[in-house]
């Protein structure tokens, strides 16, 4: 069975998906059931593929299988193939999607208005966003990355907010934008790689490690590294890189192609905000540490700066607008676009440390993201009112509320002895380290995003004290006599979200020994690949 573990965490998900489409609508207990067992079952595939993995061995669990195999006469052989692996990057990220993917399917216990539709869904994004962190074929890659937007979309339209309709296509838009950035890269690099493995005719591979072979290269093609193609100011692998980078930095998000993010969270529901804050968005950075960075090395190189430089400014301006939101799920929202930053300032100072701290950051926002937008949802379930100067004292009425509340603001803000501490500071070791070995990032963005910290530790002090200390006052429609303390289910989902932050930032060693071996190649590689094939007339 351990050779096809990662199938069964892929189509598990989508067999249920098509079990619940034959029964009848008003089974609405059926659908739940059927999904809470699929999540067991994921967590068992998931522990057994953790107790098998062995830490630097590189790609493990891998299946490869022949999919798409189309003669194009002159153009050569079209393969696509079912390639699906694990290693320090995409373990952790698996395995976070195995645990957030529970906890949204318990939080959407409440969920009344076309269960089966719902459930359905979920199903469906389950397996979308499993299939994105394990597909080593871009071809395949692509296909979950766009197999993602139609589920989110009817969830946010169909089971959000007020404005729903307005959030949903927004996200929509800028969502399909980044894909068809990606889609054009992708199929350039289709006529510009080949198949090493094959002899005799031209096979064209979407493989992503046959891509990160600058020997794989079609001599003369458009994507050529030692033809170095000039296509106005930059050459071809320079455009191509920005056109992935942007790409995938609308998933992340980054500013100043973030806009759609709040909205969508303020109108989603709290479980659909929970999967699209603590997965849709490392979707963005997994896909700039898998394809963008180790496929485009020397423009990774030559716009390390700029990477870096657009990661700073996100966790500043996600932090300046996060001091200014006046609704709870608005902060946690762009709190999220400054945190997302460190991702990008770790991946661009091409060292261990920052790219450990990028992938750790990742895991740690998933986690801390999660227990933030439960807690919001929480308090809109009992007043339908996030407006943070609507409440003061809540500390007296709600306190294992007001515990669960301190766990997470401090875990957010990078308190040590909470995982975010551990992530950012990684990070910061690696970008005031990065020029010292030649990598592109100047000490002074290092600097620079320190005031990030300063930021975030306003907000949430500044939230803490006008929400929960202090006299009982609430304003708005709604009554003092609603605010209950957390009920059975609330605490059932808060309480593993709060121990794996608290366990993850006093003991991180068990997840960085994954993380480590990938994060070690990975800078190694990139630099000097990027050093080499820049310098390569």
């Amino acid at each position: 069975m351990q050779q096809y573990l990662l199938s069964l965490l892929l189509f598990t998900p989508l067999l249920a998906a098509l079990l619940s489409l034959f029964l009848p609508a008003t089974s609405t207990a059926t659908f739940r059931i059927i999904t809470v067992v699929v999540n067991v079952l994921q967590v068992m595939f998931l522990l057994v593929l953790l107790l098998n993995y062995q830490a630097g061995a590189g790609l493990q669990f891998v299946e490869l299988k022949p999919w798409i195999t189309l003669n194009m006469g002159n153009w050569g052989i079209l393969k696509a193939s079912y390639f699906v692996g694990v290693d320090g990057l995409s373990l952790p990220l698996v395995a976070l999607a195995v645990f957030i993917l529970f906890i949204a399917t318990i939080a959407s216990w409440k969920i009344t208005q076309n269960v089966k539709g719902y459930f359905i869904l979920l199903l469906i994004l389950n397996a979308a966003i499993i299939g994105s962190f394990t597909a080593l074929d871009f071809l395949l890659f692509y296909l979950f990355f766009e197999f993602m937007l139609l589920p989110m979309f009817f969830l946010i339209a169909l089971w959000g907010g007020p404005k729903r309709e307005y959030a949903s296509i927004k996200f929509f838009l800028y969502t399909l934008l980044g894909s068809i950035l990606i889609l054009i890269v992708m199929i350039a690099l289709y006529v510009s790689v080949h198949d090493p493995s094959t002899s005799g005719q031209l096979v064209h591979s979407f493989n992503l490690l046959h891509m990160a072979d600058a020997s794989n290269f079609i001599s003369t093609s458009v994507l050529d590294p030692h033809r170095a193609l000039q296509l106005g100011p930059f050459s071809a692998r320079t455009w191509a890189f920005l056109l992935l980078f942007f790409g995938f930095a609308i998933k992340l998000p980054m500013v100043p192609v973030h806009t759609w993010l709040p909205d969508a969270h303020v109108e989603a529901p709290t479980p659909i905000s929970v999967i699209l804050a603590a997965l849709l968005l490392k979707i963005g950075g997994y896909g700039l540490a898998r394809i963008a960075f180790p496929i485009f090395p020397d423009a990774a190189f030559h716009l390390g700066w700029f990477v870096g430089l657009m990661g700073v400014i996100s966790i500043i301006y996600g932090g300046l607008n996060a001091m200014a939101s006046k609704d709870l799920k608005r902060l946690i929202a762009y709190s999220s676009v400054s945190h997302m930053g460190f991702v990008l300032l770790g991946l661009a100072s091409f060292t261990a440390e920052g790219t450990a701290g990028a992938v750790y950051q990742m895991f740690s926002h998933g986690l801390i993201s999660a227990m933030l937008f439960v807690l919001a949802g929480v308090l809109a379930d009992r007043t339908n009112d996030r407006t943070i100067s609507h409440y003061s004292g809540l500390a007296g009425k709600m306190p294992t509320y007001t515990a669960f509340i301190l766990v997470a603001f401090f875990a957010s803000l990078g308190l040590p002895g909470f995982s975010g501490f551990i992530a950012e500071i990684m990070v910061f070791l690696g970008a005031f380290k990065s020029a010292g070995l030649g990598g592109p990032l100047h000490e002074s963005l290092a600097i620079v995003a320190t005031l990030g910290l300063v930021i975030g530790a306003a907000y949430y002090l500044w939230t803490l004290q006008r929400m929960f200390f202090g006299p009982l006052n609430v304003k708005g429609d709604f009554s003092v006599d609603q605010l209950s303390d957390l009920n059975r289910r609330e605490y059932f989902i808060l309480l593993p979200l709060a121990l794996a932050i608290l366990f993850f930032g006093i003991f991180p060693q068990p997840l960085m020994s994954v993380i480590d071996p990938y994060a070690q190649h990975f800078a190694a590689f990139v630099l000097e690949t990027g050093k080499n094939l820049t310098l390569t007339p």
